[in-house]
């Protein structure tokens, strides 16, 4: 069974820094292209980044800079770790493969963008 569980989020002024992380289970993250995506409400579940196998990463053009995408095979972790962050990167996040699948998604986690 695959789990999914995403932490690190919470409450950030705007400009601040948050690095969340995804510790997953029943998978391999070293045999899987990984990603972040979000979804804020009301709005449609957008990709964020993603990491292949290899360590190459890609990221949405409006991430560029600010987001970036990690992963450590030994601890079968992903993360993500944001700068600059805006009020609009209000969401909820979540790590999934890429392609996502339906079955894995987890709880996620909660970034508010707030002063």
């Amino acid at each position: 069974q695959v789990q999914l569980v995403e932490s690190g989020g919470g409450l950030v002024q705007p400009g601040g820094s948050l690095t969340l992380s995804c510790a997953a289970s029943g998978i391999m993250v070293s045999i899987y292209y990984m990603a972040w995506y979000r979804q804020a409400p009301g709005k449609q579940r957008e990709l964020l980044a993603r990491i292949n196998m290899g360590g190459i990463t890609h990221y949405d053009d409006s991430m560029r800079g600010r987001f970036t995408i990690s992963k450590d095979n030994a601890k079968n972790m992903v993360y993500l770790q944001m700068s600059s962050l805006k009020p609009e990167d209000t969401a909820r996040y979540y790590c999934n493969t890429y392609p996502f699948r339906n079955d894995y998604w987890g709880p996620g986690t909660q970034v508010t963008v707030s002063s």
